[in-house]
């Protein structure tokens, strides 16, 4: 992102630097859209015919200097046959547009307006929210670029719409949401010599600027609270191991809070059962299902969202050392379960099981959702277009289910039983931590159900849409910060009084 991003609603009246419209099917412009590019109507349909132009969607026109518009250049996005519009298609929309904002344009000005009239103040925010997310980037350690890729260092996009004030108190909500993706991103996309578990406390301790208060256990703490899983994949690190507890207290005194739980081993050689080389070097990102957590609290917390909630990361390094745990070794729990250690490398269910039961003895949360980059075997079974669902609630999966479909990050339901739960059963303790090859994800997902009791739970397997993000119309990075919105989208429709 430049050094200097400035984002701002304007009035249609007022335009500076690139102009981005948008049109229907056969140039149908909006009212507003129309008097902007009245001077250049002809030359805009002169264009539109020699390349073939007509408004269909994703399509895009691009006019560099057009003649009568004292403006360095006009593109013009195509939406098709518009229907009701959704706030994740206008979010995608803005992001579009941006992309089409030369890198080296210092100003810009976006219309917020289709075929059919002016985006409401809602929508408007949307499109702002795009363009934001489509902005990032992350090339604080470039030193120098090549060419093409310099980029201004002030950077001002104007949204233009019909009521820039209402547009703009709109936006306090995806303001708030942005800044929470963004942190997000940044965290995951930092290499882990920067970002290790008491580094990544600290940052989540900056929370506290926005009211939400923020708790940080050491190794003692955690050992006198029993946290044997945890404590025993970090041990092997110079890096000790930290858990960071998040409240946002935003809803009614007394109200059992909604609480989330990430995975936050900010690097994961796999232990002693080492991992190949190839690609070890995005193990820096498994901690993304922490990172998630802390984006999410920062978006409530931005807005003083209405509602209790619980953020919860268990952050450690999991490496092949002398003092590291073995294949072999038996672990006790907080809950008091032991577990013996079959592969080190499944060591993120052993975070996360210490902190579910931490959060659901001490909170007694209305339900729990964890974020994890669990197990390759979710990338197998769904690619990078759904994470992992597994559940014991049905209401809770289908209100994600529901708010993945508005958001785009879209959640998909696989099975629970006790079947799979018979896999992880060990000769030698009460379970291990991995069932073998076969449906890994599931028995991960085993493994953390017998530390949520009775409670409402999700565990959201994120391995394939976390890292190596797929490159969308509003994300350019390696993460895209996947959970955040989902989540907030949950918390905004269900549990906001």
């Amino acid at each position: 992102m430049p050094e200097v991003f400035k984002l701002g609603f304007t009035s249609f009246a007022r335009l500076r630097g690139v102009l981005v419209v948008f049109c229907g099917d056969n140039l149908k412009f909006g009212p507003a859209t129309k008097k902007a590019l009245a001077p250049v109507e002809q030359v805009v349909r002169r264009a539109a015919a020699a390349d073939r132009f007509t408004g269909k969607s994703g399509s895009t026109l691009d006019i560099v200097a057009p003649q009568d518009l004292d403006l360095p250049r006009l593109v013009v996005i195509g939406t098709g046959k518009e229907t009701e519009p959704k706030s994740r298609d206008i979010v995608k929309l803005g992001g579009t547009a941006m992309g089409k904002v030369p890198a080296a344009a210092t100003q810009a000005t976006i219309f917020a307006e289709f075929a059919a009239g002016a985006l409401k103040p809602e929508e408007a925010a949307d499109l702002a929210l795009g363009v934001r997310l489509r902005a990032y980037s992350f090339d604080r350690y470039k030193t120098k670029r090549k060419e093409g890729e310099e980029r201004a260092d002030k950077v001002e996009i104007h949204v233009a719409c019909a009521n820039p004030g209402a547009a703009d108190k709109a936006s306090a909500r995806a303001t708030g949401l942005a800044d929470g993706v963004v942190l997000a991103r940044d965290l995951i996309n930092e290499p882990a010599n920067v970002l290790y578990p008491g580094e990544f406390a600290r940052r989540a301790s900056g929370l506290a600027k926005l009211g939400v208060n923020v708790e940080v256990f050491d190794v003692p703490a955690m050992r006198k609270l029993g946290m044997g899983a945890l404590l025993g994949v970090g041990q092997g690190s110079v890096h000790d191991s930290r858990l960071v507890v998040m409240r946002w207290n935003g809803g009614k005194r007394g109200v059992e809070p909604v609480a989330f739980i990430g995975k936050g081993v900010c690097f994961d050689t796999g232990g002693i059962s080492i991992k190949p080389a190839q690609g070890m070097e995005d193990m820096k990102g498994d901690m993304a299902g922490a990172a998630c957590v802390v984006g999410l609290m920062h978006a409530l917390a931005a807005r003083k969202a209405k509602v209790n909630a619980v953020g919860a990361i268990g952050l450690v390094e999991n490496m092949p050392d002398g003092k590291a745990q073995r294949p072999g070794d038996i672990v006790k729990t907080m809950s008091g379960q032991t577990i013996e250690i079959i592969n080190t490398d499944a060591e993120g269910r052993l975070v996360l099981a210490d902190v579910l039961h931490y959060v659901n003895k001490r909170f007694k949360p209305k339900f729990m959702i964890n974020l994890a980059t669990l197990t390759g075997a979710i990338i197998v079974a769904l690619g990078q277009e759904y994470a992992g669902l597994f559940s014991n609630d049905d209401k809770l999966v289908e209100q994600l289910n529901k708010a993945g479909e508005e958001t785009g990050e879209r959640v998909w339901r696989m099975p629970l039983g006790p079947e799979y739960d018979k896999m992880i059963d060990s000769k030698f303790a009460d379970m291990k931590n991995t069932g073998g090859r076969w449906a890994g994800s599931i028995t991960a997902a085993q493994l953390l159900q017998r530390f949520v009791d009775k409670t409402p739970w999700a565990h959201l397997d994120i391995a394939g849409t976390a890292l190596g993000s797929p490159q969308t119309d509003i994300n350019k990075s390696w993460s895209s910060g996947w959970g955040v919105r989902l989540l907030e989208r949950l918390v905004a429709d269900y549990y906001e009084r």
